[in-house]
């Protein structure tokens, strides 16, 4: 069953039991790891990413060469790592093996799109469950590439490893904006639709998207990409670190000494 091809099991599907399962396995392993690691120096915080990097890469391999297997080569879509939660592959090698520019742009990315695509795709698997069976590779493999993507993004943002900033957004959205430009070439070569920006996708969101934008799709689609989920994040950790400074003591934010 492990590496099964599709059809041969019945399908995890969506919202099942079993979905649920591996929901909670995840959401359980995100905090048994929080736990054990937000008390890091900033250099173990950074091999911890790198870890993971790799590890996703291998992982991630694997995962080409199945779908590679079975089902050929010619369809990119099956296997091609260029869609919005691939940057993990890429945003990670930047954060783990680069400095200046690259790294920020890598931290960024991880600190923001990895927690909204992360807790996007945990709750909606539509690339795995809808296929593969829970025990499956794939199955497994998807919500364990997640699970990373999500407890990295909290670990940046718990830690302070990173302190984001508004201007940061020209970070995120350059390496978004290379994959997109980079997708949108491939889908034009092999009528593709990476990065979901060159087609409909019947069932998600974008569905309505695709139904009222007509022929700006791919713009909106991309723009969408390249500045929503960064916002969303940055305006969340704001407001929550706003919350935190104001419930602590004048002398504690400041360092002065209150005199009664």
């Amino acid at each position: 069953m492990l590496f099964a091809k599709p059809g041969i099991y019945e399908p995890c599907g969506l919202f099942t039991l079993n979905h649920f399962k591996l929901i909670i396995i995840t959401m359980l392993g995100i905090i048994v790891a929080l736990n054990k690691t937000v008390n890091k120096s900033k250099e173990e915080i950074k091999q911890i990413i790198k870890r993971c990097t790799i590890l996703v890469w291998i992982l991630e391999a694997i995962k080409i060469s199945f779908k590679i297997t079975t089902g050929g080569i010619r369809n990119v879509n099956n296997y091609v790592p260029l869609y919005y939660c691939s940057l993990l592959l890429y945003a990670g090698g930047l954060a783990s093996f680069s400095k200046g520019t690259l790294k920020r742009v890598g931290d960024v990315f991880l600190a923001t799109g990895g927690i909204a695509g992360g807790l996007i795709f945990i709750v909606m698997p539509t690339t795995s469950l809808p296929t593969y069976p829970m025990m499956h590779f794939l199955s497994i493999y998807s919500f364990l590439f997640h699970g990373i993507m999500l407890y990295l993004g909290l670990l940046l943002n718990i830690t302070n490893y990173i302190t984001l900033q508004l201007s940061d957004i020209k970070y995120y959205a350059s390496l978004v904006g290379a994959v997109c430009l980079l997708a949108f070439i491939l889908n034009n070569i092999f009528d593709s639709n990476l990065m979901f920006i060159s087609k409909n996708f019947p069932g998600m969101p974008i569905e309505y998207i695709y139904k009222y934008t007509g022929k700006f799709f791919t713009p909106v689609v991309s723009i969408c990409q390249m500045t929503l989920p960064f916002y969303t994040i940055y305006g969340l950790r704001t407001k929550w670190t706003g919350s935190v400074l104001s419930q602590e003591p004048t002398a504690k934010r400041d360092g002065s000494l209150l005199h009664q």
